[in-house]
């Protein structure tokens, strides 16, 4: 019998996992817990890492999955090449439902980097009001520019100091808006814009507000990953599910 893993984060996964449970075929949805207050999804679901590459082999065999879909952060690349080691290992099939890359388009004022130490490096000048919408893991390197007034948009309010000398943060939850973002933007005085370059509408908006409002964005391109298959619509998941089972 088939049984899907689908490793979320994204939106893509929490509607994949909608589709899935609508047909009832058996799956089970895995967070990697980086938030506080995950979205209830309508399949089994667990919570944390699997512990590399063997905790994840161990649990492919110990649920029998057949499938994994991997709908994780675009950035979460470490996640995205234990996937592909486990399911070799093991004999699963595996694919990525992932988001097409934001592109650049008339209008925009893009610097693309290829990591997040070329980010901060890009902020070297004067002080500047600065939203850093890259999540929480890699605040600290930021550090290295202490002039900038960093203002952040997390999911959950920070339970520890941020660790950086001045900051605020925002606490919301995609999808956004157009109008939601130009608000923030001009509410919070931004000057610069520092994000990953993940994809997809959800959090496209803020890069149209930018757009309108003239603003630069410091573009941190996806990592590199090995070769894998990769589907972006919900549609393409089931005709591989078919392909392969």
């Amino acid at each position: 019998m088939i049984k899907i893993l689908i490793l979320g984060g994204t939106s893509e996964a929490s509607a994949l996992a909608n589709a899935v449970a609508k047909r009832g075929i058996p799956a089970i949805f895995s967070y990697a817990g980086r938030v506080n207050t995950p979205k209830p999804q309508p399949l089994p679901t667990r919570i944390g890492g699997f512990g590399g590459v063997n905790g994840l082999v161990a649990f492919l065999a110990q649920e029998r999955i057949t499938h994994i879909v991997d709908a994780t952060h675009p950035f979460a690349a470490q996640m995205s090449s234990n996937v592909l080691a486990a399911a070799a290992q093991c004999g699963v099939k595996a694919t990525a439902f992932t988001r097409p890359a934001w592109q650049p388009v008339t209008g925009d004022q893009w610097q693309s980097v290829a990591s997040i130490d070329e980010a901060v490096n890009a902020l070297a000048g004067p002080p500047q009001r600065v939203l850093l919408a890259i999540g929480r893991i890699h605040l600290s390197a930021f550090a290295d520019q202490p002039q900038h007034h960093y203002v952040l948009r997390l999911v959950d309010p920070p339970t520890s100091p941020l660790p950086l000398p001045d900051i605020s943060a925002v606490i919301d939850r995609g999808p956004f808006t157009l109008e939601g973002d130009l608000a923030l933007l001009k509410n919070q005085r931004i000057q610069r814009i520092v994000c990953k370059n993940a994809g997809g509408e959800g959090a496209s908006s803020k890069l149209s507000a930018a757009r309108r409002l003239g603003l630069p964005i410091v573009m941190i391109e996806r990592p590199a990953l090995p070769p894998r298959h990769e589907v972006h619509r919900i549609d393409d998941v089931f005709s591989w599910l078919s392909d392969h089972y």
